[in-house]
């Protein structure tokens, strides 16, 4: 798992933005783990809206 998310642009790809990534995780962190920390989601969204990709 990561701290840091770099969210590229399109091709030619650069670097948009750099997302820290903190998840108040007391457990060892794993991907299914991580999922259950309650920022989690928020963090989903705002790079999924950094890509460009919005739920209809």
């Amino acid at each position: 798992m990561c701290d840091q998310i770099a969210v590229l642009s399109a091709r030619p790809a650069t670097i948009k933005c750099v997302h820290d990534i903190q998840l108040t995780i007391e457990q060892e962190r794993t991907p299914l783990i991580s999922r259950k920390a309650p920022e989690f989601k928020d963090y989903f969204d705002m790079l999924w809206r950094e890509l460009g990709v919005h739920e209809a």
